[in-house]
């Protein structure tokens, strides 16, 4: 079975439904914008309009047809999280998009697999919402890399709710940068996907590597999308800055060596450097479809890595339908 394990989808009945219902979500400005529907969260400037690419159901189906892909691993879209809303309303807004992402894996005939969203603006509901999911048959989430807003770091003390839980579960926690990484400095010829997503990425991850978090929630199955946003090649300055005080923090190479990966670097040699670094058993396919920093053909990168049948065959979904438990 051949998994596009990093993907994003948002319904076309969610959108609907969320204008029909608008009122009852205060704290939300549903704005039509360049021919598409964008939101304010909050009175925050408007995200990006949610793009075609992201609702269109029978393209994507045939996207994954001529990839030879049969299953793709859908969350939401990061921009419309709406993490930084109150939390009671945040959790209602999270309800209804993982409603209708179950919905979209009954219309796919089961080839989407979603990942829940969650009310990380608060570590009690979190934890609800994430135990709901998985009661409907989600495996997992996405979280985005700054919980309540600009600025929020996932080792807040006030997400343990939702990190307890994730682990009592076994859920997946694919971690996602949010759009422009919460640093004005890349809003520059496109550095937002370029580079602060990487930059974001690496320091939320670095963070609850240090703090202890993936060593103590081990059985939370945290992947670090776009390759490990760079983290095999920090290891080496990660590990000199724990020997200086290892009594402050965790050990990142043992952190390294529990964490999950995508393959979404477009250079071989860098993802044949993260393979030699954590090994093929921990890299899954990812596309990041639709957008378009994304790999339109995920599969063609391993062609040329040298690697065993057995190495492809997890790579391209094994790992994924193993984590998943599909």
């Amino acid at each position: 079975m051949i998994i596009d394990a990093h993907a994003h989808f948002v319904p076309l009945s969610l959108l609907e439904e969320l204008q029909d219902r608008k009122s009852e979500f205060p704290g939300v400005e549903i704005i039509s914008k360049d021919g598409g529907i964008a939101f304010s969260f909050g009175g925050k400037p408007p995200t990006r309009p949610v793009s075609p690419g992201l609702t269109n159901l029978g393209k994507r189906l045939q996207w994954m047809d001529e990839n030879g892909i049969e299953r793709q691993v859908v969350a939401g879209w990061l921009d419309m999280f709406g993490n930084d809303l109150p939390a009671a309303e945040g959790a209602a807004w999270a309800r209804i998009i993982n409603r209708h992402l179950k919905e979209a894996e009954r219309q796919s005939g089961g080839r989407l697999v979603g990942l829940a969203v969650l009310p990380l603006q608060d570590g009690t509901l979190a934890a609800e919402v994430l135990q709901e999911a998985h009661r409907q048959g989600f495996g997992g989430t996405m979280i985005g890399t700054q919980p309540k807003g600009k600025g929020g770091v996932l080792d807040d003390p006030s997400l343990d709710p939702f990190w307890k839980t994730a682990d009592a579960l076994g859920s997946v926690v694919a971690i996602h940068p949010v759009f422009d990484a919460g640093d004005d400095r890349v809003k520059f010829k496109g550095m937002e996907n370029a580079v602060g997503r990487i930059t974001d990425t690496l320091i939320a991850v670095s963070r609850i590597i240090y703090s202890g978090h993936v060593a103590r929630y081990r059985n939370a199955r945290i992947v670090v999308g776009i390759g490990g946003a760079a983290l095999p090649y920090v290891v080496g300055r990660l590990k000199r800055n724990h020997s200086l005080h290892p009594e402050d923090m965790a050990d990142p190479a043992e952190a390294l060596s529990m964490l999950w990966y995508d393959t979404l670097l477009h250079d071989p040699a860098a993802l044949r450097f993260l393979i030699d670094t954590v090994g093929a058993d921990r890299v899954m396919l990812g596309s990041d479809m639709p957008f378009p920093i994304g790999d339109p053909a995920p599969r063609a990168i391993l062609e040329g890595l040298d690697l065993g049948p057995a190495e492809i065959g997890s790579i391209e979904g094994g790992l994924a339908q193993r984590l998943l438990r599909l």
